[in-house]
C-alpha cells in the first residue's frame, strides 16, 4: 500500500487548462449592419500541436458559463474549445432572435473564423478549422443550423433540441401542421418570460416579444408567428445537413419531444447519424450525465480526431435506447441500461403490431373556461414533473367526465412500444381540441402513464391520431389504455362549454424495433475475486469454529425460544453498550424489553439476530448457538431500525420479493396481509405510503412464515391509536397460539398491557426481569374495574382520601391517601357506580423510573 501510495503521489495528475476570456465583435442582422460583441473563452487544448476544436453551445437562459465544466474535460481530452454566450444572454450584446439565420447563425460563422485564425486549432483548408459543435436545447438549435449554413463544421451533437419550433409550440397529432396545432401555452411562456423583464420585451427583438404577445392574446398560432419559427427551424434547411450528427433526445420532455428528434434525423442527409434516446429531458428525469458525455466524446474523436475505434462501448449502433433496469439494492438508485440497434428505425418503428380497442362510444365535456385542466406534465418544473412525486403513485390525473378512455385486452406476451403508435379516432359534435395520452394498466386495474406526454389535435369528424413517441414495456396480463381528454395544464384549450362523442374507427397500431439489444452487462471483479477470497474466509471460519464450539457452543433447551447468558458488547470506540446480560423468554410469552435511550437494546437486538458479534457471551434460540448464517434463525421473524422497501413496487410484490429472495417455506402471505391492514393499498406503490403504513407492512413481513420467534423495535411508531389497539391484540393472539414475541418499545402504558413479562436495562445491564405484575408492584394505587369511568371520576374527585384518579384501562386508577378501599367502593356504590373488581396496581412506568433512578 505505501508503495502504491508514492507511486500514485509521483504520478502527474490532469493536465491543466489554459482559458482566456475576451470579446469578439460580430456584425450580423438582415442588412448586415446590426454590431454586437459576444463573450467568449477560449480553452485551449492540452499537449501540444494542433488540434481539432468544438464550440459549445449553451441552453435558453444560460450563458457560457454553464458549459465550463464540460469545456474543461474537452480540453483535457485534447480539443481547442469556444464558449460564448448567445447574443441576449449573459454579458453578450444583441438581442434574442431565437435563433435566427439573419442573427445568431451569422455570429457562429464568424466565431469560426475566430478559431481558423487560432495557432491552437488545425486547419483542413485556409480558413477553415477542423470543428465540431454541441450544445443543449436552445444551443442544439444553432448547432444544427449552424451545420445548414456554413459548409466548415464537420460534426455535430445537438442535444434536446427542436426540428420545427412552430410544431413544437403548436403541436398537432394529426399531421397538419402548426396551422392546425394546440398552444403550448405554459411552455411557450416560460421560453419568452425567460428573456423578458418588467419593462416588457427585455432582450428579445420587439417583433419576436409583439408576436408571442398577439399568440398568447388569441390562444392559437397566426401565420405570421408560424412563419417566424419556422424560419428558426431545421425543417427550413432539411436536406442541408451533410456532416455526422449524433442527435440525443429526452423521453421526458414534453417541450421537445422525440418527434423532433426523429424529423432532425431525416433532415441529415449523405452523413452518418445516430439517435439515441436517454432518460432526462426539460421536465426532469435522470440526466445520464457521464453516459451523454461519453457519447458526444466518442462522436468527436471519431469524426474530429479520425479515430475510428471511437465508439463509446455502442459500435455500429445507429439507435440508442436507455431504460430503466429497477432499483440497485445496495444505492437505491434505479439503473439505467441501453438497448442498442445497428440502425435507427424512425417513429413507425421496424415492425408494427395491431391490437384491438375495446370500449363504446363515450360522450365527454369540456367546462366553461377549460377549468379544471387535465394533468400530464408540469412544464418548467424539472423533476416536479413526475406528478407521481405528489403522492398520486403514478395515478391518472384526468378529470372526470372529460375523458373517454379505451383499452385492449390482457396482453398473452409482453410488448415493447418504441415509436408513436396510431389509432383513428371520430369525434361528433363539432370542433373539438383533444389531447391524447397513453397508459399501462396493472392486472389490478392501476394505471400508470407510459410517459406523462400528452398529444394534442384540433379534430371536426374523423382522423388519424399520433400518439406520444416514447419506449415503454407492457408486461404480460397489462392492457394498453388510450386516453382522449378535453383539458391539459400545459395547453390553451377552448373555454366554450361544449359536449362530444368520442370513438375509435380502428385498432391500435403499435411501433416496435426488434432489433433493440440491451447487451449483457460485464461482470464486476468482485465476481470472481469474492469466491476466492470465501474460500480462504471459510478455511478460516471452520478453524476457529470448532475452537468455539469447543469452548461452549453444545445446545441448549430446544423448547426455550431464547436464552441469553452473559452477553457483552463493546465498541471500538470504547463504548460498554451491553454488559454481561442474562435473561431467559419463554414460550408463549409476549416479553417487552425496555429501557432508557443508550441502555443497549437495539444493539441486543442485533446481537439476537446475528448481525453483529458479541465479544463475550452466549445467545440461544429454541438451544441453538446464534451464529451468523445459522439455520435455527429461520424460526425467527424480526423488524428492527425501521423499514426498508423498494418505493417503485406495490406492498404486495415487496413482500413476495423478500420472501423469495429469504428462500424459506410457505410465506402465509395471506395472513400477514390480514395483519397489515393496508387493505387496496397493499397494491400501491410503497412510495405513496405514509410512515404508519410503511411500519404495518414492515410487521407484516417479519410476521411472514409465521415464525416462532418473532422480534419488534418499536412496533408502534408511525400508528395511531386504533391501530395501537389492533396491534395489541395481533400481538397477544400471535404469542397465544404457543409463539414467542420480544418488543422493544419506550410506550410503557401499550407495553404494560401487551406483555406478559418485561425486562429492563439501563446502561447495558439487567436491572429486572420477570412478569409485570411482580415488576410493577403495588404503591397504595388500586385499579377498580367499572364501565362508568365518567361517573367514577366525578364521585372519586370529591373524596378527601383519595390523592389522585385517572381513566386507566379497565377502569380507573386511584392512589389512596389513607383512605381504606373499601370505603372508596361504597362510596362508588352509593353514587350509582358498578364496581366489577378492585386490584391493587401499580403503573409499570412508576416501577420502571423507580428501578432506573433519574438516570444518571
Amino acid at each position: 500500500m505505501l508503495a502504491g501510495g508514492v507511486t500514485w503521489a509521483a504520478l502527474p495528475g490532469p493536465p491543466s487548462v489554459r482559458t482566456t476570456e475576451q470579446r469578439i465583435a460580430v456584425v450580423d442582422g438582415p442588412h448586415d449592419d446590426r454590431h454586437v460583441g459576444l463573450d467568449t473563452t477560449f480553452f485551449a487544448p492540452a499537449g501540444h500541436g494542433r488540434a481539432p476544436a468544438v464550440l459549445l453551445a449553451h441552453g435558453f437562459g444560460g450563458s457560457k458559463d454553464d458549459t465550463r465544466d464540460e469545456a474543461e474535460r474537452l480540453a483535457r481530452h485534447g480539443y481547442a474549445v469556444l464558449t460564448w454566450s448567445a447574443r441576449g444572454f449573459g454579458r453578450s450584446d444583441g438581442e434574442i432572435t431565437l435563433d435566427s439565420p439573419d442573427y445568431d447563425v451569422k455570429d457562429v460563422r464568424q466565431l469560426i473564423d475566430w478559431l481558423a485564425r487560432r495557432p491552437e486549432v488545425r486547419l483542413d483548408a485556409p480558413g477553415d478549422p477542423r470543428v465540431g459543435i454541441a450544445g443543449q436545447s436552445y444551443g442544439g438549435g444553432i448547432t444544427l443550423l449552424a451545420a445548414a449554413y456554413d459548409h466548415r463544421v464537420d460534426a455535430i451533437a445537438p442535444q434536446i433540441t427542436w426540428y420545427d419550433l412552430a410544431d413544437s409550440l403548436f403541436p398537432d397529432a394529426t399531421g397538419k401542421g402548426a396551422a392546425n396545432g394546440v398552444f403550448k401555452k405554459v411552455w411557450a411562456g416560460i421560453f419568452f418570460t425567460a428573456g423578458a423583464s418588467s419593462t416588457g420585451c427585455g432582450r428579445f427583438l420587439p417583433s419576436l416579444c409583439a408576436m408571442y404577445q398577439k399568440v398568447a392574446e388569441t390562444g392559437g398560432p397566426t401565420p405570421e408567428a408560424v412563419a417566424t419559427l419556422r424560419r428558426s427551424s431545421i425543417s427550413s434547411v432539411a436536406g442541408r445537413i451533410h456532416v455526422p450528427t449524433l442527435l440525443v433526445q429526452g423521453q421526458s420532455d414534453s417541450l421537445f419531444p422525440l418527434d423532433q428528434a426523429d424529423g432532425n434525423a431525416r433532415a441529415v442527409s449523405g452523413a452518418p447519424v445516430k439517435v439515441v434516446w436517454f432518460q432526462g429531458g426539460h421536465d426532469g428525469g435522470d440526466p445520464e450525465t457521464t453516459r451523454v458525455r461519453g457519447l458526444v466524446t466518442g462522436w468527436f474523436d471519431r469524426y474530429l480526431k479520425g479515430d475510428r475505434t471511437a465508439t463509446s462501448g455502442e459500435e455500429g449502433a445507429g439507435f440508442t435506447v436507455t431504460r430503466s433496469g429497477g432499483i440497485d439494492s445496495s444505492t437505491q438508485r434505479v439503473v439505467v441500461t441501453a438497448a442498442t440497434a445497428p440502425r435507427y428505425p424512425g417513429l413507425a418503428g421496424a415492425t408494427r403490431r395491431t391490437l384491438p380497442l375495446g370500449g363504446q362510444e363515450q360522450t365527454i365535456q369540456n367546462p366553461p373556461g377549460g377549468s379544471p385542466a387535465s394533468v400530464s406534465t408540469l412544464p418548467g418544473l424539472g423533476a416536479l414533473g413526475g406528478v407521481s412525486g405528489f403522492g398520486t403513485g403514478g395515478a391518472q390525473l384526468d378529470m372526470p367526465g372529460q375523458s373517454a378512455v379505451f383499452e385492449t385486452e390482457p396482453l398473452n406476451a409482453p410488448l415493447t412500444l418504441t415509436g408513436s403508435a396510431r389509432v383513428r379516432v371520430h369525434v361528433a359534435g363539432g370542433r373539438a381540441t383533444l389531447f391524447a395520452k397513453v397508459y399501462d394498466v396493472g392486472p389490478d386495474g392501476q394505471a400508470e402513464p407510459a410517459r406523462r406526454l400528452a398529444a394534442p389535435f384540433n379534430v371536426d369528424g374523423t382522423a388519424d391520431v399520433a400518439l406520444p413517441a416514447l419506449d415503454h414495456r407492457f408486461d404480460a396480463g397489462h392492457r394498453v389504455r388510450v386516453v382522449f381528454s378535453t383539458t391539459d395544464m400545459g395547453f390553451a384549450s377552448p373555454t366554450r362549454a361544449a359536449s362530444y362523442r368520442v370513438s375509435v374507427d380502428s385498432p391500435l397500431t403499435v411501433p416496435a424495433d426488434p432489433a433493440l439489444r440491451t447487451p449483457p452487462t460485464p461482470l464486476p471483479w468482485w465476481v470472481w475475486g469474492f469466491p476466492a477470497i470465501a474460500v480462504a474466509a471459510a478455511v478460516v471460519l471452520v478453524a476457529t469454529g470448532r475452537g468455539r464450539r469447543r469452548r461452549g457452543g453444545e445446545p441448549g433447551d430446544p423448547e426455550v425460544p431464547l436464552e441469553i447468558a452473559g452477553l457483552t458488547k463493546r465498541y471500538k470506540t470504547g463504548h460498554l453498550a451491553v454488559d454481561d446480560l442474562s435473561f431467559r423468554v419463554e414460550r408463549g410469552q409476549v416479553c417487552g424489553l425496555l429501557g432508557p435511550n443508550g441502555a443497549g437494546k437495539t444493539t441486543t437486538l442485533r446481537m439476537l439476530m446475528g448481525l453483529i458479534h458479541p465479544d463475550a457471551g452466549q445467545i440461544r434460540i429454541f438451544g441453538e448457538p446464534v451464529r451468523p448464517g445459522a439455520p435455527v434463525l429461520s424460526r425467527l421473524g424480526s423488524f428492527v431500525e425501521g423499514p426498508g422497501f423498494l418505493p417503485h413496487l406495490s406492498g404486495r410484490d415487496n413482500l413476495e420479493l423478500y420472501w423469495k429472495a429469504a428462500g424459506r417455506g410457505e410465506a402465509y402471505l395471506d395472513e400477514a396481509l390480514e395483519i397489515a391492514g393496508l387493505g387496496d393499498a397493499i397494491r400501491r406503490p410503497v412510495r405513496t405510503y405514509s410512515q404508519g403504513m410503511r411500519q404495518r407492512l414492515a410487521i407484516a413481513q417479519a410476521m411472514l412464515g409465521l415464525p416462532d420467534l418473532l422480534v419488534l423495535d418499536e412496533p408502534t411508531n408511525g400508528l395511531d391509536p386504533p391501530q395501537i389497539a389492533e396491534m395489541r391484540e395481533v400481538l397477544v393472539r400471535y404469542a397465544a397460539a404457543g409463539r414467542t414475541v420480544i418488543i422493544s418499545s419506550h410506550l410503557l402504558a401499550e407495553v404494560e398491557q401487551t406483555c406478559t413479562d418485561v425486562v429492563v436495562m439501563h446502561r447495558g445491564t439487567l436491572v429486572a426481569a420477570g412478569p409485570v405484575a411482580e415488576i410493577a408492584g403495588h404503591d397504595g394505587s388500586i385499579l377498580i374495574g367499572t364501565p362508568e369511568v365518567d361517573r367514577a371520576m366525578s364521585v372519586l374527585t370529591a373524596l378527601e382520601g383519595v390523592e389522585a384518579a385517572e381513566p386507566y384501562a379497565p377502569g380507573v386508577l386511584v392512589r389512596l391517601n389513607g383512605f381504606a378501599p373499601a370505603a372508596v367502593v361504597a362510596a362508588l356504590v352509593a353514587g350509582g357506580v358498578p364496581v366489577d373488581r378492585v386490584t391493587p396496581h401499580r403503573r409499570l412506568e412508576d416501577a420502571f423510573l423507580a428501578l432506573i433512578g433519574d438516570g444518571s
